[in-house]
């Protein structure tokens, strides 16, 4: 796998770094909260099983890909209070995803974009992709306005577990940019 330390990337206000097993606890907390399953997981609880194994999905997709989930810490502080990444879809036939959750407590401050930015550029410097979607339920309205606000943009609509759901693409040189650095190993 490649090293965690050279997928690590830091914002203004985040710290992002690969997910990692000791994180499935933290992640299972997040993703069962009620705010933020609502539109991630259907507003289903998932088990703690799942929530392993998205996790050993991730660590393999960083592994083959360069890309997965991160943990969003603050950059003073140990606590994950959400997680970003990139994901391959299930029903936009293999490309690239973008996902972000947050804490209540922590929405509302420019986070998730903060994140999405360093992600996105990720996508789009280190990766070479040249679209990447974000699909979010059609009354989801946080994420609309985040995407719009990445400089995403609306593409169609496509129907997912019976549900009406959004799609919008970022292309490299759309979205809007944040200061991120992207961590090594070694020094550059």
């Amino acid at each position: 796998m490649r090293g965690d330390l050279e997928l690590e990337m830091e914002t203004a206000r985040l710290r992002l770094r690969p997910s990692a097993p000791d994180d499935v606890s933290e992640l299972h907390l997040l993703w069962t909260d009620a705010g933020v399953r609502r539109y991630l997981w259907d507003d289903e609880a998932i088990p703690r099983e799942r929530a392993a194994e998205v996790v050993a999905a991730s660590r393999r997709s960083f592994a083959e890909g360069g890309f997965g989930l991160w943990v969003l810490q603050p950059r003073d502080g140990a606590e994950i209070i959400g997680f970003c990444g990139l994901r391959r879809g299930e029903y936009t036939h293999g490309q690239l995803e973008l996902l972000c959750g947050l804490l209540p407590r922590y929405w509302g401050r420019g986070l998730a974009a903060e994140a999405c930015r360093a992600v996105l550029d990720h996508a789009f410097r280190r990766l070479a992709c040249e679209r990447v979607l974000g699909i979010t339920d059609a009354p989801n309205t946080a994420s609309v306005r985040l995407m719009e606000r990445l400089g995403m943009r609306y593409e169609h609509t496509l129907p997912i577990h019976g549900r009406e759901s959004l799609v919008y693409s970022a292309r490299p040189g759309e979205s809007g940019s944040v200061e991120s650095r992207v961590y090594t190993a070694e020094p550059e």
